[in-house]
């Protein structure tokens, strides 16, 4: 899916006036837009949706046009085939939750269906719920049935509005793998809004980068996460690193990942051994030793050339790595690359502590079907 998006959108008056201007397009499976409150996230995926006119642009799905100003194209919300999930499940509180999953499936065209009914529930784990009211479910339950009723009205493009906001972090780290599983398993192209960059490494593939109203960068999550100085946003750089779950140790609460530069100890995921999973490693956790580290509390530790040093203004540096040709990001003083004699083309070994990983920082990732 190609999402072709180019719009200008003006909100208020004055000094409470609000610009948005967007330009980018996305091939990415899970389009990420991210970036602080207030950057224009949420008014940008309501212009797709159509719950919001531009003032003029362009935005089309692969041939389709939703919107075009020059072209006097405009469909209304429901022609739109989007799903939209939003940051609170919005259920019919009179109905149960069969009912609330078959309402999604109302305004599609029989002819234009593809979800169906007892895959999308199993997907989601959500079975044991159908004959239960929304009142009598966890926040988690409840965004787990507001994306099944969106999938079920069978869209070309699911959207989500920070689905997770609303939760705490126990419910977040409940649903991210079902989000995951979906990203994973129903090859549906999906806009995801978030200003959570735990939640965008480990569910996007291509980032849309939004300050004060306007597209600043669009690329990998790499690439964009990555970003540091002016650029970060106020979020640590970092990087997004790909594994494969070798094993778990119950008695230390441990599991074992192996990448081509190295072995890593997280703590335990429910994964099973030969799982890929994504791990967000902040530039701030990462420290650098040249030559043999010796016997440290540290396990974690990776192979590493230096790529770049890039020095700012401040008594911080960030060191870009290549581990095994994956990109890592360290963060260390000036004084330490003196001390240490780094340079472009320095082999080191990145130490990152087991501690230092956030419990929404990795997660499973399915193996392609054939």
């Amino acid at each position: 899916m190609t999402l072709t998006v180019k719009v200008r959108r003006q909100l208020g008056e004055g000094d409470d006036s609000f610009t948005l201007d967007a330009d980018f397009v996305s091939e990415g499976r899970v389009t990420a837009l991210f970036g602080r409150s207030g950057s224009g996230k949420s008014t940008l995926i309501n212009l797709i949706a159509g719950l919001l006119r531009p003032d003029s642009g362009l935005i089309r799905v692969d041939d389709t046009v939703l919107f075009d100003s020059g072209g006097r194209i405009d469909l209304p919300t429901h022609r739109r085939r989007l799903g939209y999930v939003f940051q609170e499940g919005r259920l019919f509180p009179h109905l149960s939750i069969r009912a609330n999953l078959l309402y999604g499936q109302r305004f599609t065209p029989r002819s234009d269906r593809w979800a169906v009914f007892s895959e999308v529930v199993d997907l989601l784990g959500i079975g044991h719920l159908l004959d239960r009211r929304p009142a009598s479910l966890s926040g988690g339950e409840k965004q787990r049935v507001a994306i099944g009723r969106a999938l079920l009205s069978s869209p070309r493009l699911l959207l989500m509005d920070e689905p997770l906001a609303a939760l705490d972090e126990q419910r977040k780290a409940e649903i991210l793998p079902f989000i995951e599983r979906l990203r994973d398993r129903m090859h549906l192209p999906i806009v995801y809004v978030s200003h959570s960059v735990e939640e965008v490494s480990r569910i996007a593939d291509t980032v849309v980068l939004l300050r004060g109203g306007r597209t600043v960068a669009i690329g990998p999550v790499n690439a964009i996460l990555g970003r540091g100085g002016d650029d970060a946003d106020g979020f640590d750089p970092g990087t997004v690193l790909a594994a494969t779950v070798t094993g778990h140790d119950p008695a230390s609460g441990m599991t074992q990942l192996i990448h081509p530069a190295g072995r890593l100890s997280i703590p335990q995921i429910p994964a099973e051994t030969g799982t890929p999973v994504r791990i967000r490693i902040r530039a701030r956790d990462v420290a650098l030793a040249v030559g043999e580290p010796g016997r440290l509390s540290i396990r974690n530790r990776l192979a590493a050339t230096v790529r770049e040093i890039s020095e700012g203004s401040g008594p911080v540096v960030e060191i870009h790595l290549d581990i095994a040709g994956d990109p890592l990001v360290a963060s260390i003083t000036r004084d330490s690359v003196r001390d240490l004699g780094l340079a472009p083309g320095s082999a080191v070994t990145a130490l990152i502590k087991s501690a230092s990983f956030d419990p929404l920082a990795f997660g499973a990732e399915e193996k392609e079907k054939a």
